[in-house]
């Protein structure tokens, strides 16, 4: 069953583990790797990435991405969203504490925004605008 608009923003909300996919150009299956990502419902998805990297110069290409998460208790459910890419500015140490406190004990985040900081190299913070929407609960898997 579809999810109602409050629901799946508020599962895309939730510090799920993403499945980015972007168009590689002819020829090519899309690329699609894990990613940590940034919602608030209502708001734009934002994720950060290398500024050399081959997922945001593709990203830069296409001016697109989707992003689908998903979960298998207590019931299956996904979101899927895809939309234009609106903005992409540098990561400053403020993006990196926000997205490490999303994903990490409070106790872990200091120590991997410093790590990141120093040996991640330039990133991008790249925000797209939810535009296309895929949602489904498909119940518990203790009903099948």
């Amino acid at each position: 069953m579809a999810l109602t608009r409050e629901e799946r923003e508020q599962f895309l909300a939730e510090p799920h583990t993403g499945a980015l996919a972007v168009d590689a150009g002819a020829g090519r299956a899309p690329l699609t790797v894990p990613i940590w990502y940034q919602y608030e419902p209502g708001g734009d998805l934002w994720v950060m990435t290398g500024r050399s990297s081959r997922k945001n110069e593709l990203i830069r290409a296409a001016g697109r991405f989707s992003l689908m998460v998903d979960r298998v208790e207590p019931t299956v459910r996904y979101v899927s969203v895809e939309g234009p890419v609106v903005d992409t500015v540098p990561v400053t140490v403020e993006h990196l504490r926000e997205m490490s406190a999303r994903y990490l004990p409070a106790e872990k985040v200091d120590a991997f925004v410093d790590a990141s900081w120093k040996n991640h190299g330039d990133q991008v913070v790249v925000r797209m605008r939810p535009e296309h929407w895929v949602s489904s609960d498909l119940g518990s898997l203790s009903d099948l």
